[in-house]
């Protein structure tokens, strides 16, 4: 299975990476356009399961928390999200 985040720019530009959690539901990693400071957003954008009453926060494995750690370490060493190729 692949945990790789795929990348996806918004229409303004901001880097945003898309995945899923271990239920399947919708997730994201976006940079904010916060113009004060580097701020990221992170959380799930859409429950899998709308009819199960579960609060909406992701449920992460670790091979998927291993995945996304160098794009959070990346943004908490450049305030960049994008991790150079």
């Amino acid at each position: 299975m692949n945990y790789k985040p795929k990348f996806k720019a918004t229409s303004r530009g901001f880097e945003r990476y898309e995945f899923e959690d271990r239920s399947k539901s919708k997730c994201s990693l976006q940079k904010s356009s916060v113009a004060t400071e580097d701020c990221i957003w992170l959380g799930v954008d859409q429950v899998f399961d709308q009819s199960n009453s579960r609060p909406a926060r992701m449920h992460l494995t670790q091979k998927q928390v291993a995945a996304l750690l160098p794009y959070l370490e990346h943004f908490a060493r450049t305030g960049e999200l994008k991790v150079p190729a």
